[in-house]
């Protein structure tokens, strides 16, 4: 008798939910730009997407609660003189965010604390130091004002914002177009692909190649590569007969990859979006309907499939949502920002659990908004790791929502009248006054007497509302019997 191993994994059920219509973004003219970048960027504040624009280029930077249909008026970020290609927000300050684009610069922007009120074209900061457009942009995760930027003339920038000056300018590492640029956890490297088909990792303060790889996926559409927190570098990429791969090396030993899986025949280039906390990679494919999720572990094959979202929409582009940006009192572990031919569509993802604690094995210590290192630091050779922050203060308790619910059920009981021998709406309400009443009785407990005498007030208005619709049956009651009775 042999029996199925199911591989236990608190990530198995997973399950991707897009958010109802009301809470979607709505008439957002996407950018058609042919670049395979993924037109949309998101932190706590806002969400920004590259949008078309006439005579130049812009990206829409919207307040996350700006839900609904947006206005063709509203104001855009537009001071590029090209189409905007890749846009970043800087992992600590949530109101700045850079672009690169066609007209061959990097800029840097200032967005009120509020959005928009009108149309910013003055930049912070403009970076000119490219030759052709500027088509990837990506900060250093833990340095502060350190931007890399890399442009079609095959050259890495790194810029210190808070200074203008280039810092690092590394030209002839990559004798093809640049695909993508992946930092590591602590920013002391960076991994790239280029259409050579190779995979290099590189010291950008030596401005050496630290190792590659050549033919890493042998087909001859874009590739991907990321750092994973460990070291290791996750690729998608292609085979020869054109077949969509994934794949994880490690970079002491890159000549074979520790695990590679085709998935299908499509053409789009594949997206990977990485979460270090939980080590599960999400892969989304341009022009696709579906979200892949894979978990990275230490156990042969080393890349386990979970689960695929599936909708009817293809995905024209997709942004991610920080970690410390999560709603961790519904489980949720990811939140991507999909977007479609004329909108963006928020998608959750969340893993069941029955408990309303707050769950310490899904969101562990996360990457916060403090920088742990100066630009200054970062240039004399000092590396450092994130700063990590506890999201159990991001946690809302269910005790004031309990609240809340029950209120309501009492309040809008419109049930109808009772047949004469039924009991009385108010004959079933000690019930509910002792759910109310409970959570008092705990406030107290904490030494918190104005919210139980708030709760008391409550209490009494509730029960003399009650006591008044009570009555109020009983009279219509009453005049119903003398109406069935032909006396009125």
């Amino acid at each position: 008798m042999f029996r199925k191993v199911v591989r236990q994994s608190k990530f198995r059920h997973v399950f991707g939910q897009p958010v109802k219509n009301d809470q979607c973004y709505e008439d957002i003219r996407v950018s058609r730009v042919t670049w395979d970048s993924t037109f949309c960027a998101v932190n706590p504040k806002f969400l920004a997407v590259i949008v078309e624009a006439s005579g130049g280029g812009a990206f829409l930077v919207l307040p996350l609660s700006k839900t609904g249909r947006i206005d063709k008026a509203y104001p855009t970020v537009c001071g590029h003189t090209g189409p905007v290609l890749d846009i970043d927000w800087c992992p600590h300050n949530d109101e700045v965010i850079a672009s690169g684009s066609e007209d061959c610069t990097v800029m840097v922007w200032q967005i009120p604390e509020n959005g928009l009120v009108s149309p910013l074209t003055e930049p912070v900061v403009v970076l000119e130091g490219h030759t052709k457009r500027v088509g990837i942009i990506t900060w250093h995760p833990t340095a502060r004002n350190v931007l890399l930027s890399a442009g079609c003339d095959n050259v890495v920038l790194i810029w210190n914002v808070g200074t203008a000056e280039e810092l690092y300018r590394l030209d002839s590492l990559h004798p093809d177009l640049i695909y993508n640029v992946s930092w590591n956890r602590n920013g002391s490297l960076f991994c790239t692909t280029c259409k050579d088909k190779s995979v290099r990792i590189i010291d950008p303060r030596r401005g050496t190649l630290v190792t590659e790889r050549e033919k890493a996926h042998e087909g001859a559409r874009p590739m991907r590569a990321i750092f994973l927190a460990d070291g290791k570098v996750f690729t998608t990429g292609f085979s020869r007969m054109s077949e969509r791969q994934l794949a994880l090396w490690d970079p002491e030993n890159f000549g074979e990859p520790m695990a590679l899986q085709e998935l299908d025949s499509s053409n789009g280039a594949l997206l990977p979006f990485y979460d270090p906390d939980t080590n599960v990679v999400y892969v989304c494919g341009k022009g696709d309907s579906s979200i892949r999720y894979f978990e990275i572990t230490d156990e042969p094959p080393y890349i386990h499939f979970l689960n695929t979202f599936t909708s009817k929409e293809p995905q024209r582009g997709m942004g991610t949502m920080p970690k410390r940006g999560l709603e961790v009192s519904k489980c949720e572990i990811a939140r991507f920002y999909k977007l479609h031919e004329r909108k963006c569509e928020p998608i959750v993802m969340t893993v069941p659990r029955k408990s309303d604690l707050f769950q310490d094995d899904l969101y562990p210590d996360t990457a916060g908004p403090e920088a742990a290192l100066e630009a200054e630091e970062w240039v004399s050779g000092r590396d450092a790791n994130p700063i990590l922050i506890s999201l159990r203060e991001a946690y809302v308790p269910s005790k004031q929502r309990d609240l809340k619910v029950n209120r309501r059920n009492v309040l809008s009981d419109s049930r109808p009248a009772a047949a004469p021998g039924s009991p009385r709406p108010g004959a079933s309400t000690p019930a509910a006054f002792t759910s109310i009443a409970a959570p008092g009785g705990s406030l107290a407990g904490a030494g918190e007497a104005g919210k139980l005498e708030e709760v008391m007030q409550e209490l009494r208005a509730l029960r003399a509302l009650v006591k008044e619709q009570g009555d109020r049956i009983c009279r219509l009651e009453e005049q119903l019997g003398r109406v069935e009775n032909g006396d009125a």
